[in-house]
């Protein structure tokens, strides 16, 4: 055992007195440590009944041979730090969870781990140690919330976001407004659409590091809480196979993974995460494969904020088993990979039907022969950018206006809510990338805005940023090189014509070579927006967005 470096032998007398201090028996010390990382805390929604699972998990390790431990890793919540200066503190937060649960592990020399995270940056930051850690890790997440119901229709917080740019618009009153407020987000969980968190708890059990139903067995159903404890023994089942994160996320995959991210229309912010827990497996991803890869994945399901079905429906359907059983007919995922089950993914997902095609399309019927997420390339973002082509209206699909440019999500928001913003403008917000930001703020604010204002299928925007999973419309994202490094998007002035074909998997500004290189010439940086504390060394540290925003040392 890796503990045995903590408890055994007359060099660890000093150790086993502080577990005697912890209240261990000799009895608990001779089984295996397995540390339960809990994602718990007060303050996301997501996260208030990581508990209940994590009490569930120990249980489970317990019944199966092991010794439970718990300790934390920290979260925020998108959607309380959206729109102020908390959301340069979200996309960051992966590396400190990654940073501090590989210190905590290899300090105390646990011999296995389960993982218990919930929201958007969470689920990444935790699939990243345990690559890096790579001792038998199994995940249960919290689950996600039930979808609200407002005037009959279920509802998200996307809606909720969009009443606000309704209610600036004038189509919606404070009381409706009041009305949302109070039902939109009816339960505890992950919010309930495809966002990031959803994306991101589906696509690790697509990964092969969580049991069926970790992405879609809602918060508050008690099979939750079986989930839980399933997990909690089938870790002590990969210690003893010694069966580890690298043997489970491998090339194949995370090539699964990106052709589920199509077939489900998961958030963009994968196109981040999935690159940069790739990088701590030792495995490279280009993001151009994504094209090659949507080419020939359809697009299967619509949910939330693409659609009106929810993540409860999906689970209803069979869930992601049942999605990866349509897609594994026409020969696109590997079926050897191996997964926390001990089987492979061939052998998880037979027998998986779908049980509803209005919900999961069959593979024959899709929503789109493509899949749902595009990387266009182009003088605007010669080193690409993202949209979430199956969230954006058939008509903004091929696009070109004139450029309404903004050096900050504030100032655009000014604009979209003061009426400045018309059909056919191209909004672009700039230096909010991973080192201008610094940390790479989500525009679910604008675009929000944007649509509850009724120009969604009107106006496009643009930026070095990132959107939130609830993001819809033509929302084209992590621009790269990013505006602070002097990207072509720090080049861009206002009135110039910016051509989309998200079709053409291109974006352009109709500007000459030689009047970009007259502004490259006069462009200088801009003065840094943090000069202080961890944004400062993160900032420094911070590589692009097309390369998964993973730190270089």
């Amino acid at each position: 055992m890796k503990s045995d470096n903590v408890k055994c032998g007359m060099q660890q007398a000093p150790h086993r007195s502080l577990f005697n201090a912890l209240g261990m028996t000799k009895e608990e010390l001779e089984k295996p440590l397995v540390g339960i990382v809990s994602s718990h805390n007060e303050i996301v929604p997501g996260h208030m009944n990581l508990d209940k699972i994590v009490e569930a998990v120990k249980l489970g390790v317990a019944m199966a041979g092991g010794t439970p431990v718990v300790f934390p890793a920290i979260a925020v919540c998108d959607g309380i730090a959206m729109g102020h200066i908390g959301m340069k503190y979200s996309l960051v937060t992966r590396d400190l969870i990654a940073d501090s649960t590989e210190c905590m592990a290899l300090a105390h020399q646990f011999d296995a781990l389960v993982m218990v995270p919930n929201c958007d940056k969470n689920v990444p930051g935790l699939l990243m140690a345990a690559a890096r850690v790579n001792i038998p890790t199994v995940f249960v997440s919290g689950g996600p919330m039930l979808a609200g119901h407002v005037h009959g229709q279920k509802t998200s917080l996307s809606s909720m976001f969009e009443a606000v740019g309704s209610y600036t618009a004038g189509t919606m009153s404070a009381e409706d407004v009041e009305e949302f407020e109070n039902k939109a987000c009816p339960t505890c969980g992950s919010c309930s659409g495809m966002y990031t968190a959803n994306s991101m708890n589906c696509l690790t059990e697509v990964l092969g590091m969580g049991l069926q139903g970790n992405g879609t067995i809602p918060a508050v159903y008690s099979e939750r809480i079986k989930l839980a404890k399933h997990a909690g023994m089938a870790v002590m089942e990969m210690y003893r196979k010694n069966i580890r994160p690298r043997d489970i996320m491998t090339k194949e995959a995370f090539m699964n993974a990106l052709t589920m991210d199509m077939a489900l229309g998961c958030s963009t912010n994968s196109m981040l995460h999935l690159p940069a827990i790739a990088h701590e497996a030792g495995v490279e991803i280009n993001v151009d494969i994504a094209n090659e890869i949507s080419s020939k994945t359809p697009n299967l399901c619509h949910l939330a904020p693409a659609g009106h079905t929810y993540i409860e429906e999906l689970n209803e359907a069979g869930g992601i088993y049942a999605v990866m059983n349509e897609i594994s007919k026409l020969g696109l995922l590997n079926l050897d990979c191996m997964t926390v089950t001990g089987k492979t993914v061939g052998e998880n997902i037979k027998n998986c039907v779908n049980k509803n095609p209005d919900v999961i399309r069959p593979a024959d019927h899709p929503y789109s022969a493509t899949g749902g997420i595009a990387v266009l390339r182009g003088n605007l973002a010669p080193d690409s950018c993202v949209v979430k082509r199956s969230a954006v209206a058939p008509e903004m699909l091929k696009h070109e206006g004139p450029a309404r440019v903004f050096d900050c999500e504030e100032d655009a928001i000014d604009a979209i809510k003061g009426g400045k913003i018309v059909a056919g403008d191209v909004v672009v917000i700039r230096y909010e990338g991973p080192k201008g930001g610094p940390g790479m703020r989500e525009m679910l604010n604008p675009t929000s805005a944007i649509a509850g204002m009724g120009l969604g299928s009107t106006v496009a925007l643009i930026t070095d940023g990132r959107f939130s999973g609830a993001s819809r419309g033509a929302s084209i994202g992590h621009v790269s090189p990013e505006a602070a490094v002097g990207g072509p998007i720090a080049l861009v002035e206002e009135g110039d014509i910016i051509e989309i074909d998200i079709n053409a998997n291109t974006i352009n500004m109709r500007v000459s070579e030689e009047e970009l290189a007259a502004r490259k010439a006069k462009w200088q940086p801009r003065t840094p927006q943090v000069t202080t504390g961890y944004l400062k060394r993160y900032a420094k540290l911070v590589t692009s967005a097309d390369r998964g925003a993973v730190l270089e040392a």
